[in-house]
């Protein structure tokens, strides 16, 4: 997954992979994952940083590595509601599967 850097607001200026996007609309593409009782988004624990939401984040969510699994029903809105105020809308892609997903086995989050 790509990092957003949101560099300034007012203009509402975004890089991405070194492409630029500006505008009132600006999309950031997230994968989330689904199994049958469940499901979360993967982001950069930077990303989180740079937000300013790690601590609000609760143990409910998973991390592995560099990566944090927001799970859907309280830190996605948390995380939505801080990009939605940069201008920034959340376009997913869903990995389901019918199974428990591994996201499960992994350490929960801690700030």
């Amino acid at each position: 997954m790509d990092l957003l850097i949101v560099l300034d607001n007012n203009s509402k200026t975004v890089y991405t992979m070194g492409i630029v996007k500006t505008g009132a609309e600006m999309e950031f593409k997230v994968k989330l994952y689904t199994d049958p009782g469940h499901g979360w988004i993967a982001v950069k624990r930077k990303l989180l940083d740079q937000l300013g939401i790690s601590d609000k984040i609760t143990y409910f969510s998973y991390q592995k590595g560099k990566t944090v699994y927001l799970e859907e029903d309280c830190d996605l809105a948390t995380f939505a509601t801080a990009m939605n105020s940069r201008g920034v809308i959340l376009k997913y892609e869903q990995k389901h599967t019918n199974r428990s997903h591994p996201i499960r086995t992994y350490e929960n989050y801690r700030f």
